[in-house]
């Protein structure tokens, strides 16, 4: 018989903490003019971004604080001190960022190591056991696997070399617009839209804030009434519109979301951060304020399930939510919100808003101020060679935004005064459908995977188990009751399992070939009669 994998260790729900910073966007209506003084002003920054991000990779591990403030000199006269600050920080920044990547690019070259050498080390055609995949259908698919696995093992090789030279792999506009020049014709792009793209992507319009300054930023500074004016870089200071090289825009941003916020930092001088962006499709341009803030103290856990608990259940195309009580029980109909994964990721990120925004509203109707979620982490399972020929899968799980979701949803339920509990995803959509699938489905209503999910995860974060209840002693020990909901362990002894098939050797049955050692004696558990005892022999009467 074969041994069952045993249950991994389920950690205990938390709540998540709020977000740390706030980013907030406009649109600036330009004029003519002012698009060609900003176009102008991106130009000349970028390309000093790009001479700094080049020098910033040259200096690898060996940089510190000193070539920093080299760096910095070197930008000054060419920009200014505020201007300069930006550019080293920014491609700072951007280094690390590319330096993280290529940590998680090693990690799923081991990865897939790892696996590919497992299932060569295994029979062909051998089954796998849960979680882990099996050896190889044919000697063909064998061959081709033994060859990818040098071409990863060089691959590793290379990115470990870079790890420790401090060498990363970046580009100023993204690698992936930069590969479209090679495939305009399945992009759908000339050469003409792909290049007014790459050139709009690699403007540099950035304005770190300073505590203190007028506003909050002396290089984008931005009016309580909306003004916008920027610092000029000093080679072009002859299109200053203003006092001290500054140019003023014609047009004013106002806020929507948040904007008392964002006035109330400006009037007090705190830092604020602005980011001008320019859409090359839509030929717009955009404003974004960002700031710091400090979170909110989080809430306990069981002050924030008083009130009952939502759970979530993420699926590949909608979002499977069920509301429960304080004691774990299921109230009302399940809500199933949508979106479409499909497209770009300005369009999976705007369908995932979209959804997220259904979602606390109607738990906000509810009354409700907890949503507990899983805590989902793709990261070690994005290797093609762990889903094996299972393609679209693994294009569901590279595709899913996971940070994305959950950083969208930590800071839209903080803004409506929503907590979010995180829980241990590990055997919620299979206990759910064991234990909640049945019962919850009705006449009027089909109970799917994915809502009967949503309740374990929500029973999960109430501290509840997966279990709807656990049956009560039977009044007797015959199996006539059945057997009890609550199984023991294969380890424990007395465990009251189901009773195994008679199909070994008789161990307490008497051979058919060895005799009776002695005779069947009589019941004395008969009453006697007088019928009865005129018909016993006369040695038993003598008795």
């Amino acid at each position: 018989m074969m041994e069952k994998k045993p249950l991994r260790v389920i950690a205990g729900p938390f709540v998540v903490p709020g977000p740390a910073g706030v980013a907030i966007r406009d649109r600036l209506r330009v004029s003519v003019e002012d698009a060609h003084v900003l176009f102008l002003v991106g130009v000349h920054l970028g390309s000093l971004a790009s001479g700094d991000l080049a020098a910033r990779s040259r200096d690898g591990l060996r940089h510190d604080k000193d070539s920093w403030a080299a760096r910095k000199r070197d930008l000054t006269p060419a920009s200014s001190s505020r201007w300069a600050g930006s550019i080293t920080k920014a491609s700072h920044d951007q280094w690390a960022l590319a330096r993280r990547g290529l940590a998680a690019h090693m990690r799923g070259l081991e990865a897939g190591i790892a696996t590919v050498r497992r299932r060569l080390a295994l029979p062909l055609g051998q089954k796998g056991s849960v979680g882990e995949p099996g050896g190889y259908r044919s000697a063909r698919e064998w061959h081709t696997k033994s060859r990818r696995l040098v071409t990863l093992q060089q691959r590793h090789e290379t990115a470990i070399a870079d790890w420790h030279a401090g060498r990363v792999r970046t580009v100023r506009g993204g690698r992936r617009l930069a590969n479209t020049r090679h495939h305009l014709d399945q992009a759908g792009l000339s050469e003409q839209q792909w290049r007014e793209q790459w050139t709009a992507a690699r403007l540099f319009l950035s304005a770190d804030g300073e505590t203190g300054k007028r506003f909050g930023n002396e290089t984008i500074r931005v009016t309580p009434v909306g003004q916008v004016s920027l610092k000029l870089p000093a080679p072009l200071a002859h299109l200053a519109n203003a006092a001290h090289g500054r140019y003023v825009l014609s047009c004013s941003v106002v806020f929507a979301h948040r904007g008392g916020q964002w006035r109330d930092r400006i009037e007090a001088n705190t830092a604020i951060a602005y980011t001008i962006r320019h859409d090359a499709n839509r030929n717009r341009w955009y404003l974004t304020a960002a700031w710091q803030c400090s979170p909110a103290p989080v809430v306990p856990l069981q002050a924030a399930l008083t009130g009952g608990c939502v759970g979530v259940d993420t699926n590949n195309d909608h979002l499977a939510a069920w509301r429960l009580d304080p004691h774990g029980n299921p109230v009302g109909e399940p809500r199933r919100f949508r979106y479409d994964l499909a497209g770009t990721a300005g369009h999976r990120d705007a369908q995932i808003r979209h959804a997220l925004t259904r979602l606390l509203h109607w738990t906000r109707q509810a009354g409700v101020t907890a949503i507990a979620v899983e805590d989902l982490d793709f990261t070690d399972g994005k290797t093609r060679e762990k889903y094996g020929r299972r393609k679209r899968f693994r294009n569901v799980i590279s595709r899913f935004p996971t940070a994305r979701l959950r950083a969208r949803i930590v800071s839209m339920a903080a803004e409506i005064g929503i907590t979010v509990v995180a829980v241990d995803p590990a055997y919620t959509s299979r206990w759910g459908a064991e234990h909640w699938r049945k019962p919850m489905t009705a006449r009027h209503r089909a109970t799917t995977r994915h809502a009967a999910a949503s309740i374990v995860i929500a029973r999960r974060a109430q501290g509840h188990p997966a279990r709807r209840r656990t049956s009560p002693p039977p009044h007797h020990r015959s199996d006539g009751v059945g057997h009890r909901s609550v199984q023991a362990g294969q380890d424990n002894l007395g465990r009251e399992e189901p009773r195994r098939p008679g199909t070994g050797p008789r161990l307490q049955a008497v051979s058919p070939t060895t005799g009776r050692k002695r005779a069947t004696s009589v019941s004395n558990t008969v009453r006697e009669t007088r019928a009865t005892r005129d018909q016993l022999p006369h040695s038993v009467k003598e008795r």
